[in-house]
């Protein structure tokens, strides 16, 4: 049986996690350089929680500034096998209101200044991300979200800026013209990263507003905003309460193989390979390393 380890990184407004047993703020140093923040690790209902505020406690780092290779490296160090990330979104969908959350299992990039891999020079790798988010951890939320009553969609895209600035009016009509669902700032790199350490991932997006495209958007005010994103952070604490006794122990691998992603991933030769980078892998592929 393997040890289910749940991590959560924490999107806007969700700078800790309530409720925590033997809880306690871990440092974790990492060969990326440093995480966002100290991470929170205790138990809910006997299940082993790890937290870690992406934007760092009082929300300190832009988007573009989040060193997501350190936030992923460090979850893998600290035992991580599902990490679910909680993310503000704007929504492209008139049904998609603000309040709602939406289970992401597709994602576009448009980011162009993020580290996006692990690997590089001296040991190159190459992950599949077809189907990027893990099916049984989106089958264990929804039913949690229906357990803590709260307003969700079971599946949809989520399309990634680079941020800081939010879109253009033109923007966000060519991204709704794409059929694209939701649009935020950090699930990438994450999810890309994610699959090469090996750890089933999933995106919660929590839509705070409709993105400018809509035609009420000049109507919403900043304090409309925030008071979303209050009950959003307040929610999803409760859907991490109640995803917490699901997960469990598993006695097989991940149905879509997270798990086994670097299998036959590595390319370079292993007598070609840099030494300096493989120290630096020690977590994310110690497995397939040895």
């Amino acid at each position: 049986m393997t040890e289910t380890v749940l991590g959560v990184l924490g999107g806007s407004g969700v700078y800790d996690i309530d409720g925590l047993a033997d809880a306690r703020w871990v440092t974790v140093e990492t060969p990326w350089g440093a995480p966002s923040d100290q991470f929170l690790e205790g138990s809910l209902d006997g299940q082993r929680i790890v937290f870690l505020p992406r934007h760092g406690r009082g929300h300190l780092i832009s988007p573009t500034g989040i060193n997501a290779r350190a936030n992923i490296d460090a979850m893998k160090r600290m035992g991580v096998t599902d990490l679910i990330s909680v993310a503000a979104v704007g929504s492209f969908r008139e049904d998609l209101s603000p309040g709602t959350f939406v289970i992401c299992d597709q994602y576009v990039d448009r980011t162009n200044s993020r580290e996006r891999s692990f690997f590089g020079e001296g040991c190159v790798a190459h992950v599949s991300l077809g189907h990027p988010a893990c099916d049984r951890l989106a089958d264990r939320v929804a039913e949690a979200g229906k357990d803590a009553e709260i307003a969700m969609v079971h599946g949809g895209t989520y399309l990634c800026i680079e941020g800081p600035q939010f879109s253009t009016l033109a923007e966000s009509n060519l991204y709704r013209s794409w059929g694209m669902d939701v649009i935020g700032m950090t699930a990438m790199p994450e999810v890309r990263l994610a699959r090469e350490a090996e750890i089933c991932y999933l995106t919660v997006a929590m839509v705070t507003d409709y993105d400018c495209w809509h035609e009420d958007h000049g109507a919403v005010t900043v304090e409309q905003i925030v008071a979303v994103l209050h009950v959003n952070a307040d929610n999803a604490r409760k859907l991490v309460r109640a995803l917490a006794p699901r997960v469990g122990g598993r006695d097989h691998p991940c149905d879509r193989g997270c798990d086994r992603s670097l299998d036959y991933a590595l390319i370079t030769q292993t007598d070609h390979r840099d030494p300096a980078l493989l120290n630096k892998l020690d977590a994310v592929a110690g497995r397939v390393l040895g």
